[in-house]
Parts: structure tokens; sequence; C-alpha cells
């Protein structure tokens, strides 16, 4: 093992490396090319119009744009920073962009949040549109967290760095530990070694068994020792779906975080809402509101300026500091007041930089999904933790990494894996899974987990109908669907497969009963590992009128790709698979921590839709076209 100075230098290394990638291809992108090869990568809307502005909370400015052009794919996403630009003669001036961060985004409209207090009198004056930026911040963060490492030489932060990346022994004692009557025994053992844990705790939860609900229990009961932790995840949506099951649990929880990259349902756990509901806001509002007035007068223009005039600008100026200094002390009381009423504060990895926490320091700190977090943004919440607990599974989706090189020499090995591997005596494996039938688990479960996951007694009802198989896999092998590439998106998608797979969907539907099914509420998952066959379900089932059955299940309906499936589960999963080649090349499918993800969504039905003569030169589609043979679920597209 090498030196850990040694280690963590190297990681600084591969997180430039990273950096330098992503800012290479958002150039190649953006900077060198005009505003309508911009639109074509997907990173510009323009021509766009304002649709309607409003103040949001912390009186910041929301406002929505309306697109013309319809026929462009783009990349914008929620919590994405841009830049809204005027396309008037001097457009490249500074005070014709203002930039945002999006709230959200649907096909012809946006609504963004402007970073600046004042609206510009330009929005509403001449061509307007919206550029997507490069953000730099997080790398900032990791590469100067990385460094606050690499220099920590005593204290804790230098003894966590020893014992998580495994140059030193974990501490435990010897904590009785009660039993908690709604977990099951290793979800208590898991619990168990969190209580007891000096150090450093992990819970590995394949899919179904229950990670977060005993990672919610685990907090609980970290709060019955300790007034106040911190939880963070690697995404905004796994921080708000912890934020919401700890607020069901009667948690009081702060969410950390720009309200635009904060789900709605829980906005009103923002430092922001916070502060606008407190009983002293008001008073913070008109000690603001009369120093603008102050200065407004202050600056107003007069035809005869001498000595007087100018003294009682200086009293007016001075006024305003007084009153800016106020409001700014008022501030502060308000948000230590909200900081100490909270038990729990929530954010991201990288979002535990943010300023309202500085020097704050917590006994505890969890982070789930930990097996999504590059090792250098999973350090940022470390640096302000007395101990430490993750939680998440390795075996599915692994971190998003731009660049090839740097995932290969080492990036994509995150944190969480290096503390399962070198102090596997501080990990406890989750084994009871609640979601799938046998049948469905059975093959991730040799695959994945050392055949350890057994089904509870629950999944054992887990079923459409008595007759209906839960798995099933169609071969489309000889139909000669092929596989072609998405013109804007180089994307792959098969347009044969989208619509064999929507109408073995329809006909599904249809056996199991169309009442029945909106009676019992069951929901649909269609799933494609690519985003261009993703569009073609959409427009198939929504902008033509081929598939009108589907089209009526729209709310029970998800269609996304397997990223936009982590975490969740549905009753009727269809996955298809796409690739249909000569040479058996299978691109990012090899990526068999996705397929993990894909193929355990499923609670009653799974069907999996590909061609195996392409599949099979891949030892793990291989092995999954043995199972799904051995266990009868098999058969040719020539049976439909």
């Amino acid at each position: 093992m090498p030196d850990i100075q040694e280690e963590l230098k190297y990681s600084l290394k591969l997180i430039k490396q990273e950096w330098e990638e992503d800012l290479q291809q958002y150039k190649k992108k953006f900077l060198y090319t005009s505003l309508s090869d911009r639109k074509k990568e997907g990173i510009c809307w323009y021509p766009v119009q304002v649709k309607n502005v409003k103040s949001g909370y912390g009186d910041k400015f929301l406002i929505e744009l309306e697109r013309y052009d319809l026929t462009q794919s783009h990349v914008f996403q929620s919590g994405k920073s841009v830049s809204v630009f005027s396309n008037n003669e001097s457009f490249q001036g500074q005070e014709h962009r203002v930039n945002g961060v999006v709230n959200m985004v649907k096909k012809e409209s946006m609504i963004i949040t402007l970073l600046e207090d004042d609206l510009p009198e330009w929005l509403t004056d001449g061509k307007i549109g919206i550029d997507l930026l490069f953000d730099e911040g997080s790398y900032r963060e990791m590469e100067a967290t990385l460094k606050a490492l690499i220099k920590s030489e005593k204290g804790r932060l230098s003894e966590l760095k020893e014992i998580l990346l495994g140059y030193k022994s974990p501490d435990f004692d010897n904590k009785i530990h009660q039993n908690q009557p709604n977990l099951n025994p290793v979800q208590n053992e898991a619990l168990a070694l969190i209580h007891r844990a000096k150090d450093v705790a992990i819970i590995h939860g394949p899919p179904g068994t229950g990670k977060t609900t005993t990672l919610i229990a685990a907090i609980a009961q970290t709060l019955q020792s300790y007034a106040q932790v911190l939880v963070c995840a690697p995404s905004n949506a796994a921080v708000d779906l912890l934020v919401e099951k700890l607020i069901d649990n009667d948690i009081t929880t702060l969410r950390i975080g720009h309200p635009a990259r904060v789900d709605d349902k829980i906005l009103s756990q923002t430092l922001d809402a916070k502060v606008a509901l407190h009983e002293s806001y008001k008073d913070l509002r008109k000690l603001r509101k009369s120093a603008d007035e102050y200065r407004k007068i202050a600056r107003k223009h007069k035809r005869n300026f001498g000595p007087e005039e100018r003294m009682q600008r200086k009293r007016l100026l001075d006024e305003v500091t007084r009153l800016r200094n106020d409001a700014e002390n008022l501030e502060n009381y308000i948000q230590y007041d909200i900081f100490q009423k909270t038990q729990v504060i929530a954010s991201t990895l990288v979002g535990a930089s943010n300023k309202s926490l500085k020097g704050i320091n917590f006994p505890v700190v969890f982070i789930d999904e930990a097996g999504q977090g590059l090792e250098a943004a999973t350090w940022i919440p470390i640096l302000k933790a007395e101990k430490v607990v993750m939680a998440g599974d390795h075996c599915q989706l692994p971190p998003t990494i731009k660049s090839y090189e740097a995932a290969k020499n080492g990036l994509s090995e995150t944190l969480f894996e290096k503390v399962i591997k070198r102090q596997a005596q501080a990990s406890v494996m989750l084994r009871l899974q609640y979601r799938m039938p046998e049948k469905i688990m059975g093959f991730s479960s040799k695959y994945f987990y050392r055949n350890e996951l057994e089904a509870a007694e629950n999944t054992k009802s887990h079923f459409l109908l008595e007759d209906e198989p839960v798995l099933t896999f169609i071969d489309t092998a000889g139909s000669g669907y092929s596989e072609h590439q998405e013109n804007e998106s180089l994307s792959t998608m098969n347009l044969q497969e989208a619509r064999f797979t929507l109408q073995y969907l329809e006909s599904l539907i249809k056996r199991i009963g169309i009442s029945n099914l909106k009676m019992k509420e069951w929901n649909i998952g269609l799933i494609s590992p690519y985003r261009a066959q993703v569009r073609k379900f959409q427009e198939l089932i929504f902008e033509s009128f081929e598939f009108p059955n589907l089209r009526s299940f729209s709310e029970l309906l998800t269609i996304n790709s397997i990223d936009g499936f982590q975490g969740q589960e549905r009753d009727i999963i269809v996955i298809s698979l796409v690739r249909s080649n000569e040479t058996g090349e299978i691109g990012f499918l090899s990526d068999t921590r996705r397929m993990n993800v894909a193929l355990t969504r499923a609670k009653r039905k799974l069907v999996v839709i590909g061609d195996s003569a392409t599949l099979s030169s891949n030892p793990f589609y291989a092995s999954f076209l043995d199972y799904v043979d051995k266990n009868g679920s098999y058969h040719s597209v020539y049976e439909f």
C-alpha cells in the first residue's frame, strides 16, 4: 500500500484531471461556437420570452422563460447554473448578462432564480437567450478539501484520514444497543455497530433491503445522545428524499442549499424559508427597506451641490451603513436561533462547505448514497466530523465521471469502496430484501452479493396474477430489429424494439385488466439505458396515436433512463436494452453496476427485452441469459 500522503496527492491529481476534461468538453461545446451551434449542442435556448416574474424566498427574483424552438434537445436540468443574456448590439458587455440557477425545466419553459438582487431593465427589451454555465465551484471545494487533508498532521481529521484509508484500525466500545422492534435482526446489527463505533460505521444496503429505513433509525438513535448531526448525500434529489423521511419522523431538519436546487415539497425546510417565517423577519425587512430608501435619497441628482449638500449626503450614507449593520446583526441572530432549534442539518456533499456552516463541527456526520460520491467530494463533510457513518451500495450506480483516463486510473473508486475493502469490520451488509420475489432477486444476489440476499415473506404476494410469471426475458435475435444513432445526441436507439416493447406492454395491461391495474394503483416503469430510446418512447406514446392505452396510463407510467430510477421501485418494470449489431458491441451496457439498478426496481413483474446474439459476448449478460433459461423465463420475440 502506498504512503497515505502519496495516495491523497494522487487523488488530487485525478480530480484535477477530471476538472480539466470537464472544462475542455464545456469549452468545445460553448466557448468557440456560434449561437446556433450552442443551440444544437443543447446548451443554449434562444430566443426566449419572459412569461412571468415573481419574488421568491430570500427576496430573489424568479423568472419564467418560454422558448419558441421546441425541435432542439437540450441538457438543462434543475440546479444547473445558467446565464441569461440580451442579444442587443452591446450584449457582450457585462451589463447584458445576469446569472441564475434553474429551478425547473420543461420541454417549452424554464423557471430560473436570479442570483443578483436587482432585476435588469433589459430583461423585457429585445431578444433574450439562456446559456448553460460551467460550474467550477465544486471542483474548487474538492481541491481545497484534499489539500487540507494532505496538510493535516494532527487532530481528529488526521486520525480519521488514517482510519478511513486503512492505515490504522477503527475503535469500537462495548455499549449495549437496544434492539428496535420495527427492524429486522440484520438492520438491528447495523444499528448496534453504529452505536458502538467511535470512528466509522458502514451500512451496505443492496436493493430493497431497507437501507434508508435503517439510516433514519440510526440518525434518530444518535439524536438521543447528541443535539445535532449533519446528514449529506451526493445529489440534491437524494438529500431531499432524506429530508422528507426525517420530517415524517418528527425530526427538525434544516436543508442547506440554494432554494432553486431544492424540491418544492421541502422548500419550507430551507434556511431562506425559515428566515422568512421567523418572528423577527418583519423587523429585518423594515431595516433593509429603510436602508434602501435612504440610499436612494442620498444618490438623488442635485443641480446645486455645495458643502451643505455634501454633508447631508454623508449623513444619509452613514445612516445607510448603520441600518445595514443592524440588518446584518439581526439576520445573524435569526440564523443562529434557527440553527439552535435544528436537530439535523442536511446538504449535498459539496453543500457541506456552505458559508453558513463555517466553523461548525458535528459529533456524527451521516453520508447516504456514499457509493455515488467522488472520493474528494465525500471528504468535504468529513472535515466537520468526529465520527462518520456511510450508507450505500457500491454494486449500484457509480459516480458520474467525464474523464475516461481519470476513471481508469482510479477516480471511479469511491471512499465508500475503500473503507469497505480496507476496514471490513466496520461494515454490515443488509440481507433481507422486501421488494422483489425470489426469481427477480436471484440473479443480482448471485452476481453481486455472494448469494447472500433473502427474499422476505411479504415478497411471496408480489405478483400481478396467479399465472403471470414475475420474470420474462424476450429475445429479439434474428428479428431484424437494428440499432442506429440519433443524429443530434449520438445516443443509440432501436425503433423496431421500441415499438415491440410498447405493444408488449399494452398487451400485458390488457391481460391484467385496465380497471384492475387502476384500482390497485399499480405503477409501471419503462427503462432504457439510452436517452435516445427514452425520447422515442415518449414520442410514440404522447406525440403519435399508436398507443392510446399507454397514454391513458400516463399518471401511473414513468419513462426514464436507469440513472433516473436509482433508489426507486415500480410494480412493473420493462427494460429495453436497445443494442443489436453483428459485432457484439454493447457500449456502456457493459457497466454492469448500472444494469444491477435496472434489474432490481421491479416489485411484481420484470420484463427485459434485448438481442441475445449481441449481448452474449459479455460474461454478465451470458450469465443473465443462463439464469432466465434455467428459470423458464426465456422467450423469443417470435412467440408474440
